[in-house]
This record gives C-alpha cells, structure tokens and sequence, in this order.
C-alpha cells in the first residue's frame, strides 16, 4: 500500500479526498488544512489524522507521497518542502504563480527522481487523449492553427474577494480557466513560440482578470487562439473545447466527445474514415474504480499512484510539462505590459536578450528536456 498525505481541504482538495480514500492501492494517512472546523469534524467522522502544520504532515516517516491542493500562491512552497522530504508529489494546477520557482522545482525533482505530476485533468479525458493520438500519428497533416476556449460561471457580480480572484493569491481567469485552454495546446501540439495581442479585460472582478484573450505563434509557422472568460453564466459549468485545422482536414475536441474531417483518409484508414466522424468519451476506454465529477479526476490520481508503484518516472503532466504552461502565461502577462511588442514564451530572439535570461534559459532547458 502506498502511504499518501493531503495538504488543502478546499473544493479539489476535498474531491482528491474522496478519491485517494477509495483508492485500492492508496493508505491516507492524514491531511492537513488550516480550518481547525474542518479539521475536528473530518477527524471525528472519519478518524484521519489531520494537522495544522502541513510541514509536520510531511514529516510522517511512512509518508511516499503528498497531494497539494491549497491556494496557488502556497504551492511553490509546499513541494520544495515536499522535494526536500524525497516525496513523490501530485500538485494542483497551475503550478507557480512564479514561474522561476516552477523551472527550479522541476529541476530538483528530476535530480530527486520523484515522481511528480500537476492536476492539468483534460489529459486524462478520453476525448483528449485520443485527440492526441490521432495528431500524433498525423491524421490532419501538417497543422496550421489551433484554438482553445474555456468559459464557465465563476465570478457573475461584484463580490468580496477570495483567493481566486485575488491577483496575489490565485491569478483569476488566466491562471484558473485559460491554464487550462493553454496546456491543452502544449499538450496536443507544443509550446508556442511567442505570444501577441493579450487582453486580460475585469468583467466583475476589482484585482484580477475575468477573459482572457490572445494570439500564439509557434516555430513551425501554425498559428493559435486562446480565449477564456469564467463570468459567462451561458455555461453551467467550465466547458473547454480545442478546435484544430490541418491540411487534411479538421477536428473539435470537448469533454464529450471528438468531431472529426478528413478529406483523404488514403494511408489512414485504420485509424480515421473520410469525411466526418464523431467519436464519443463514452466509447472511449477510460474506466475507473470511482468516478467523481468526471472519471478523469480517478484517472489522474490512479495514473500517479501507478507510475509511484511501477517506478515509472516519466509522467504526461509533470512539473516540466506545466512549467510549459507557466511560460506561456508569463509570456501574456508581459505582453499586457508591452502592447505593442510580441513577446516570445523562451525565444532566444526576444526576451532572452538580457544577460540575466541566460541562466534562466538553461534552467528551462534541462527541466524540459
């Protein structure tokens, strides 16, 4: 059995509870969260030791892993310490608000060789994962644009404020919904090149963003979109769709399921048919032991305990593949800044000109290699 401790009794923290708890595999062994209420009544219901010190949690001996799902500003923090104690860590998105300490953690846990994994969940939605497998084996030829949206009901009126919509403490629309809009970019394609034309606009929000939109270059010569706006109440709940154009056709990818256009399946034709196809998650094998509020949460947890037990250290949402996702999002808030100048995520051309980018630049390669 694998002994696994929690940090953070929010809305995830709560979920990856419930999942880590009906794990077959998995003894949780304790939690930890600085409400002494939730505290004392999660003890006495269901005896789990819990405690107000994530760092004496982290200092159990028979600790193997630790789940961090507290406020975005504490995550750069807690799994330093966590990397210290040589513990496997699953970290909640998005995984710095700095995303200097991102590139130096994910280094260090490559040198640890803990297995270590961020909560970018699309990658575990079947949809999604059969997207990326039929990008890969180039179904669509050559792609030339990509597009991702995220948009849900979050922030609808003037409110007081919590640490989502605090720029300190969670970052708002572009660092809860167009993250991951982004990472489904990185993911199914890479990491663009640069960035322009970024509008971080208040819809109801006085400190933070509430939509997000811009534009993205890559090396190649493809083209991408990014659009998110967590104040749209047409949605009843966060909906993300990626929408990819190649010289072979198309593809709509969502929660649900997968629309595809191929003009010549000639070459192909064990794995896509001409013209439109829709492929559902539904078909898609995707099973999990316990499903809350989707079977990808399970999935994402399950694919984390098995690479712990397998010894499998190579992980399809590590800190170096969020880090990709950081410098994107750092790339558009410096491009707000500099309207009129297309800022690159880790161009050599663009923002590493000063002297002092050079060390950074070599951190990001050694975490993304």
């Amino acid at each position: 059995m694998l002994n696994v401790g929690l940090i953070g009794l929010g809305k995830m923290g709560i979920s990856h509870l419930a999942i880590v708890n009906a794990h077959p595999q998995v003894n949780l062994i304790g939690v930890c969260d600085t409400s002494s209420y939730v505290c004392a009544v999660l003890s006495k219901y269901t005896g789990i030791k819990t405690y107000s010190d994530y760092r004496a949690l982290l200092d159990l001996k028979a600790l193997d892993a630790v789940i961090v799902a507290t406020p975005s500003r504490s995550h750069g923090e807690m799994v330093r310490a966590a990397l210290d104690r040589n513990l496997n860590i699953f970290c909640e998105k998005p995984f710095c608000l700095d995303v200097r300490d991102g590139v130096e953690l994910a280094e260090l846990a490559r040198r640890k060789g803990v297995v270590n994994q961020v909560g970018y969940h699309y990658r575990f939605v079947g949809s999604f994962k059969e997207a990326k497998r039929l990008i890969d084996a180039k179904v669509l030829g050559r792609i030339h644009h990509i597009r991702a949206e995220a948009y849900g009901p979050v922030v609808l009126q003037p409110q007081g404020t919590t640490w989502r919509a605090s720029k300190s403490e969670g970052g708002g629309c572009l660092l809860d919904y167009a993250c991951h809009a982004i990472d489904s970019i990185t993911y199914l394609v890479g990491q663009p090149d640069s960035v322009s034309g970024t509008v971080l606009n208040r819809v109801f929000s006085r400190d933070v963003n509430d939509e997000v939109y811009a534009s993205l270059y890559f090396a190649d010569g493809m083209s991408g979109q990014v659009a998110a706006n967590w104040s749209d109440d047409s949605f009843r709940r966060m909906s993300t769709q990626v929408m990819i154009w190649g010289a072979n056709g198309r593809m709509t990818v969502d929660r649900q399921e997968i629309k595809i256009f191929i003009r010549d399946a000639s070459g192909k034709s064990d794995l896509v048919k001409q013209g439109w196809e829709m492929r559902y998650t539904t078909d898609l094998p995707n099973e999990v032991w316990y499903y809350l509020r989707g079977e990808e949460y399970s999935s994402q947890i399950d694919y984390f305990v098995q690479c712990i037990e397998n010894g499998r250290k190579e992980n399809i949402s590590s800190f170096a593949s969020a880090v990709q996702t950081d410098l994107v999002v750092s790339a558009m808030l410096r491009n707000v800044e500099s309207p009129r100048e297309k800022v690159g995520a880790w161009s050599k051309n663009e923002i590493m000109k000063p002297a002092a980018w050079q060390s950074f630049l070599a951190k990001i390669k050694a975490a993304l290699t």
